[in-house]
């Protein structure tokens, strides 16, 4: 019963992300599952009840991860359970070694709950870097769309999942100094603290980018079972050459293309560039595209200039696991299995590193593909500090309920974190310009065709996040964790 009872209220706790955004529904719930977790002493039984919580989290959360599996559904529709099991049972485990700190927080209620709610933090941030590294749907994304947001140009992520977990446990502790009732106060008193802050700086006026850029995102609307078909692949690259040719009512200096957007190899496609250079009126063109190497095979994203001519290519360095590369598979060709080697044409081989672009007029431009907008700590790693983020995406992956929304909210919080406006040209959607607070100011919806005509919105000054990236909170999660586990031993002896 009580194993349901966690099931059930972890998935409330993912009413908080997008496409909800139910914050207010997902604090409560995860206050009760702290307080079912707190409430077990027996190690055993807490981390049965944190895994039942994360699994629940994770498959209301992460349900989307069926999409990608129904796009082909007759070859690939019977691995779609499996994955949203495997996904969930995941999940759940991190939520497990979480509980198992509360057990080790202390002897009272109090110490096993401010345990599980730094075990969370903790797990989120693990979850961000262990094999590969997967942080997404973190609890702290629960305050994207709110002025606690901008706390993330401080803190980062794993701050903001620390504003939940922390305030969700404040209510359980109590001691003769700090009663339950103070703490609780303690606790809203940091949510509001936060928010204001956010208020005040939503409120600031940024002076506007000088010199001025013009962008255009193209949004052909491929749906993924169509795009590559070979009836069809002809018809969306049309598309996407008459989008671009659309008269623009102020002069543009960058066109930019979806990711994957040419369907050609990038040595392959012969005079294309320059047809689209025509079709933009001499306007430098940005666009999504494969290329090889040999034998082997990259997700780029490729610039041309006025007349055509590609002068800055970008590879892809964080590929999906399983979708783009079979991990160590490069590994496993030493040893004579090479059906999962990219250097033998299986999958996408990884580019360097993060880079920056220097694409003239249009400005620096930090260039992610798709996934790469999921991890912090890939953009603070950048060589130099950007005018702006550009994303270029193929959502329709991702279905049309909570994926693309879930993207683009991550999207969000890069632009906060960093300091930078971010825009995205998404193939299905959601196209978007979003700028250095991470307020969406424009976009195209889910599903549509078009084109979204935008100014470079301005950047702020270098943030604090940016700077020291998960460090700050990596220390006070540890030390945090550490008081606990001593006062327990000096409690006990």
């Amino acid at each position: 019963m009580r194993l349901a009872l966690a099931l059930l209220l972890g998935a409330g706790i993912a009413a908080g992300q997008a496409p909800f955004n139910l914050w207010w529904a997902a604090l409560p719930a995860l206050f009760l599952v702290t307080a079912l977790v707190s409430a077990e002493a027996r190690r055993a039984q807490a981390v049965w009840l944190g895994w039942a919580a994360g699994a629940g989290y994770g498959a209301a959360s992460l349900f989307w991860i069926v999409e990608p599996f129904l796009i082909d559904i007759a070859r690939h529709g019977w691995m779609a359970p499996f994955a949203l099991v495997l996904m969930a049972a995941g999940m759940g485990v991190f939520w497990a070694l979480a509980a198992a700190l509360s057990v080790s927080g202390g002897r009272t209620r109090g110490g096993r709950a401010l345990g599980f709610a730094l075990g969370l933090a903790a797990a989120d941030l693990v979850r961000g870097y262990l094999f590969t590294g997967f942080p997404w749907a973190l609890l702290g994304h629960v305050w994207i769309g709110t002025p606690v947001m901008q706390t993330a140009a401080l803190v980062g992520p794993i701050g903001l999942s620390l504003l939940a977990t922390i305030p969700a446990a404040l209510p359980l502790l109590s001691s003769r100094l700090a009663p339950r009732a103070i703490l609780t106060v303690c606790g809203a008193c940091i949510l509001a603290a936060s928010w204001a802050f956010g208020t005040s700086q939503l409120a600031a006026t940024d002076a506007p980018r000088d010199p001025g850029v013009r962008v255009r995102l193209i949004q052909p609307n491929a749906d993924q079972h169509l795009k590559w078909r070979g009836d069809m692949w002809a018809y969306f690259l049309d598309r996407q050459i008459a989008l671009t040719g659309q008269p623009p009512k102020r002069p543009l200096d960058l066109v930019v293309w979806p990711e994957t957007a040419i369907p050609f190899l990038l040595d392959q496609s012969g005079s294309l560039f320059e047809e689209i250079a025509v079709a933009s009126g001499g306007v430098p063109v940005a666009s999504g595209v494969q290329r090889r190497e040999g034998n082997r095979f990259f997700n780029s994203l490729a610039v041309a200039d006025g007349a055509g001519k590609v002068f800055a290519v970008y590879d892809k360095h964080r590929l999906v696991p399983f979708g783009e590369y079979i991990p160590y598979g490069d590994t496993m060709a030493k040893f004579g299995i090479t059906a999962f080697a990219a250097q033998q044409g299986f999958g996408y081989t990884s580019g360097p590193s993060t880079r920056v672009l220097d694409l003239g007029k249009a400005g620096r431009v930090l260039p992610l593909i798709c996934y790469e907008a999921v991890f912090p700590q890939d953009l603070n790693a950048a060589p130099e500090r950007a005018d702006w983020i550009l994303q270029v995406t193929n959502d329709g992956w991702f279905g049309k309920i909570a994926g693309p929304y879930q993207h683009l909210a991550q999207a969000q919080l890069r632009a906060v974190e960093q300091g930078l406006p971010l825009l995205r040209a998404a193939n299905t959607g959601v196209t978007a310009v979003i700028d250095a607070r991470g307020r969406l100011l424009q976009s195209l919806p889910l599903g549509t065709e078009g084109v979204l005509d935008a100014d470079v919105p301005p950047a702020l000054p270098a943030t604090i996040y940016s700077r020291t990236g998960d460090l700050p909170a990596t220390i006070f999660v540890v030390l945090a964790l550490l008081a606990l586990f001593f006062r327990d031993r000096r409690q006990s002896h």
